[in-house]
């Protein structure tokens, strides 16, 4: 699952990961990609944590309060340069990992993929 408000990158990326044969589901919120786990979600979900209503780190801290943690690996992937240290430290063992934008996109497949067999 890919959650970013932009959607230009939700298109990119879906295109990117749909051609390495991986089913994607994209969000633009953090409401919505509760929802999906709700639904039954399971797997790695790329996080944007800069979005509006409900950022990802707000969202990370709900799929931990909600016990969907252990059905996902979540990749923090952000233009922000500089971590929320005390946010980041408080969920870090639910972090997979964080890349930031602009990220290397074989980088990311690369990443993607080892989270899956993980």
């Amino acid at each position: 699952m890919i959650v970013d408000d932009d959607p230009d990158l939700l298109v990119i990326l879906r295109a990117l990961f749909e051609k390495e044969h991986f089913e994607v589901l994209t969000v633009d919120t953090g409401y919505d990609c509760l929802k999906e786990l709700q639904r039954g979600f399971s797997g790695v979900i790329l996080m944007d944590l800069m979005m509006p209503f409900m950022d990802g780190y707000t969202t990370i801290h709900e799929i931990v309060k909600q016990g969907y943690a252990k059905l996902v690996k979540i990749v923090i992937i952000t233009a922000s340069s500089k971590k929320d240290q005390d946010k980041y430290n408080e969920l870090e063992p639910y972090i997979y990992d964080y890349i930031q934008k602009p990220f290397n996109i074989d980088w990311l497949l690369t990443n993607v993929k080892l989270a899956c067999i993980d």
